[in-house]
């Protein structure tokens, strides 16, 4: 199967979610100290999310509850299309 090639790190992947989530967080007027109350998440965990895109997955989802952002988390792998006729069969196995 012909694999896509992908020009980005796993790592600067991250960062743009990071950066994504940090400008939301910023329309919203919202702190990284308010941030954290709301979500539970620690403000240092946030802090380093924003710099370096490093988090955990129980994390993330806390932060995404917390700036009413979970139906975008959910849809994150909903919906992938098949990459060929072998994955359709697979799945019906």
């Amino acid at each position: 199967m012909p694999r896509k090639f992908v020009w980005e790190t796993p790592e600067e992947i991250n960062i743009g979610i990071a950066k994504r989530v940090k400008n939301i967080r910023n329309r919203r007027k919202i702190s990284q100290i308010e941030l954290s109350e709301l979500s539970g998440v620690s403000y240092g965990s946030i802090k380093r999310f924003e710099t370096t895109g490093d988090i955990s997955l129980k994390s993330l989802t806390r932060i995404a509850l917390a700036l009413n952002m979970v139906d975008d988390l959910k849809r994150l792998f909903s919906d992938i299309g098949y990459l060929n006729i072998q994955e359709v069969v697979n799945e019906n196995r």
